[in-house]
C-alpha cells in the first residue's frame, strides 16, 4: 500500500493546475519502411493495404473513434500521399456519381470527415522522439495522444481510448503493454513495473520503474512490452531535448520517457485486444487474414480457399490442393 499512496500524492501534485482533456493525437509516418522493400520504395509503408484499408487509415479511424479532434500526421519525404489520402477528390467523387457507385462515393467522401489533419515534416529519419518533437509546435501545451499506424490493434475499445480511460484516473505519461513471449523480448521496449492495487482501471494499471529499449533477453527480468500507444504529457518535449542519439543514430522515445519521469508520473495500460506487428512481413499477413475474415463479403470464400490449401512438409509451403 505505501506505493499506492505515493502514486496518489504524486498525481495529485501533478494535475494540479492542469487540463486532462485530450484532444490530439499524434501518428508519425516519416519511417523508410526498409523491412517491405523493394515495394516501399515509391509507396509508405503506411498505404499498404490490410484487407483493402492502408494502415494510416486504420490508425486514423482509431483516432477518431476515441473523440480525437485533431490528427497529426508526421510526415517524411515521398510521403504525401498519406496526407492526401484524407483529402477531398472532386475529380474522383463526380466520377463515382456518375457511375452509380454511391457505396464507394460515401466511402471516400468520409476520408475527409474523420478528423481535422495536420501535418509536420520529419526531414530525417531519426527516430520516434524526434518524429514527436517535430510535432511540438501544433501540440502545444497540453498531453496528447500516440499511435503508432504499423502496430494494429483489433479491439471492443479503441486501445488509445482505454489508455485515454486510464490517464483520467492515472494522469502522467501512459504507455500500452501486455506480457510478451521470452522469444520476443528483444524485438519491444521492455517496462520494469509495479503493480498498483487499487479499484479503478480493473487492476490493468501499473507503475513503471524503467524502460529498456529492445534489451537483450538475458538482461531482463520483465516481459511487459511496449505496444505503440501512447498519452504523453507536454513535458516529454523537454526530456527528449536532454537524451542522446540511440542505436541507429535515432533518439528513442525509450529514453526520452526514462528522464521525463524525474517529473513526471510514468504508467502502463494492460491493454484489451489483439496486436499485429504490420511493420513485419508476418505481422503484415497475420493482419490482412485476420480482418478479412472480419468482412462479411471476404470472409466465406477466404475461408473456403484456405481450406483448399495442403502445408508441403518437405519445405513447409502451402499449396493449392487438387
Amino acid at each position: 500500500m505505501p506505493v499506492v499512496r505515493r502514486i496518489a500524492q504524486w498525481e495529485i501534485e501533478f494535475t494540479m493546475g492542469r487540463s486532462s482533456r485530450i484532444r490530439k493525437v499524434v501518428i508519425p509516418a516519416a519511417g523508410l519502411g526498409t523491412r517491405f522493400l523493394p515495394a516501399t520504395k515509391a509507396i509508405p509503408k503506411e498505404m499498404l493495404p490490410v484487407a483493402g484499408q492502408p494502415l494510416i487509415q486504420f490508425a486514423v479511424e482509431e483516432a477518431a473513434a476515441s473523440d480525437l479532434e485533431t490528427v497529426i500526421f508526421v510526415l517524411g519525404k515521398g510521403k504525401n500521399s498519406v496526407r492526401e489520402h484524407f483529402q477531398r477528390d472532386s475529380a474522383l467523387e463526380e466520377a463515382l456519381a456518375k457511375q452509380g457507385k454511391q457505396e464507394s462515393l460515401d466511402l471516400v467522401r468520409r476520408l475527409s470527415q474523420l478528423a481535422e489533419i495536420r501535418t509536420v515534416w520529419q526531414h530525417a529519419p531519426l527516430g520516434l522522439a524526434d518524429a514527436i518533437r517535430s510535432a511540438r509546435s501544433l501540440v502545444g501545451d497540453e498531453p496528447f495522444a500516440v499511435i503508432l499506424p504499423d502496430a494494429l490493434i483489433n479491439s471492443d475499445k479503441p486501445c488509445i481510448a482505454q489508455l485515454m480511460e486510464c490517464y483520467d484516473r492515472h494522469p502522467g505519461c501512459i504507455t500500452a503493454t501486455r506480457i510478451v513471449d521470452a522469444s520476443e523480448v528483444e524485438r519491444f521496449g521492455i517496462l520494469d513495473v509495479i503493480p498498483i492495487h487499487d479499484r479503478c482501471c480493473r487492476g490493468r494499471t501499473l507503475a513503471v520503474n524503467s524502460v529498456t529499449e529492445r534489451p537483450q533477453a538475458a538482461s531482463v527480468t520483465s516481459r511487459y512490452g511496449v505496444f505503440g500507444r501512447y498519452i504523453l504529457e507536454p513535458e516529454i518535449f523537454a526530456a527528449i531535448e536532454r537524451i542522446q542519439p540511440g542505436r541507429a543514430g535515432e533518439l528513442q522515445l525509450s529514453d526520452a520517457l526514462l528522464v521525463c519521469g524525474n517529473t513526471v508520473p510514468l504508467y502502463a495500460y494492460c491493454f484489451e485486444g489483439q496486436h499485429y506487428d504490420a511493420g513485419s512481413k508476418l505481422g503484415f499477413l497475420q493482419a490482412s487474414l485476420a480482418y478479412a475474415l472480419k468482412d462479411p463479403g471476404l470472409d466465406l470464400p477466404l475461408r473456403e480457399y484456405l481450406a483448399t490449401l495442403e502445408i508441403s512438409p518437405s519445405v513447409g509451403h502451402a499449396v493449392a490442393g487438387d
